[in-house]
């Protein structure tokens, strides 16, 4: 699933590329939507909130879209061919200069613009707020230490105590601190220190498409252990241990170095050793 700063650049693209702008062409391709047709409609902002993406329009509605799994928009200037099959479109957005096309997006709403809380009231503080100040960060907190007898790993994943962390910055997170994701919360030192490196990560990758925990933006040097099963530590060598965290459909892959993160851990799944390079 994108993370939260995905979510966020492709906010950032599309407020840059339609805000201001009357729609010529206005097609949503969802079952719950179809016959609704959005063209001459003016569209006044594209915000995000956590992972959950917002089109505002001038007659006071909003067009909400999450990515969930494999949802994405991209842009195009009118006639390009696109990257995805147009089968896996669901929304079309066209202005003069630019084509807006949601592939995937599995969850699509119409509704009133005042009413958007509906949808996102539930969350905690969302890591790339504009506004972020000490208020959000004490109620991320607040809400972390809620959940003391969680592991840390699940915690960080749900999106009622922070808006926008995926498994990729669970990941790391953790590693950076030093923990097992099975730590439980309430057996974790610092949880301040927790909830300012989210939003760092967060706030470092929140302007480009790759992301980097490590301070490399080449791919194969970009994350500490994050799909790095079987490969070894970069600051021990020890092989980065693979298990499954959660359950059922909130089931996620875990990484993690046994000898930089120790703590309560299952047993890990057996992976191929990388071939040497």
């Amino acid at each position: 699933m994108p993370e939260g700063d995905t979510v966020h650049l492709a906010g950032r693209r599309l407020n840059a590329a339609l805000t201001g702008q009357t729609l010529l062409r206005g097609e949503i391709r969802h079952p719950r939507l179809a016959g609704v047709d959005l063209a001459g409609i003016g569209v006044v902002g594209v915000a995000s909130v956590g992972k959950h993406l917002f089109t505002r329009f001038d007659d006071g509605r909003s067009l909400h879209s999450h990515f969930r799994m494999d949802g994405a928009w991209h842009l195009y200037r009118p006639g390009m061919r696109w990257r995805r099959p147009g089968y896996e479109a669901r929304a079309v957005l066209e202005v003069p200069e630019r084509v807006a096309v949601g592939f995937a997006l599995h969850d699509l709403e119409l509704l009133r613009t005042e009413e958007e809380s509906r949808l996102v009231g539930h969350l905690g503080p969302d890591l790339l707020d504009p506004a972020w100040g000490p208020e959000h960060e004490a109620e991320a907190l607040r809400r972390l230490t809620a959940r003391a007898h969680h592991e840390l790993g699940l915690a960080l994943l749900e999106q009622r105590v922070m808006a926008g962390v995926g498994n990729l910055y669970k990941t790391e997170i953790c590693f950076l601190l030093g923990l097992s994701p099975w730590t439980l919360v309430r057996d974790t030192p610092d949880l301040p220190a927790v909830v300012a490196l989210a939003r760092k990560l967060l706030l470092a990758n929140a302007d480009r498409p790759e992301q980097t925990t490590t301070g490399s933006l080449l791919p194969a040097e970009a994350h500490w252990v994050f799909e790095r099963g079987g490969r070894p530590c970069r600051r021990c060598g020890t092989r980065i241990r693979v298990a499954e965290q959660g359950d059922g459909v909130y089931a996620r892959v875990a990484y993690w170095c046994p000898r930089c993160q120790p703590g309560p851990a299952p047993r890990p799944v057996r992976t191929r050793r990388p071939p040497r390079r």
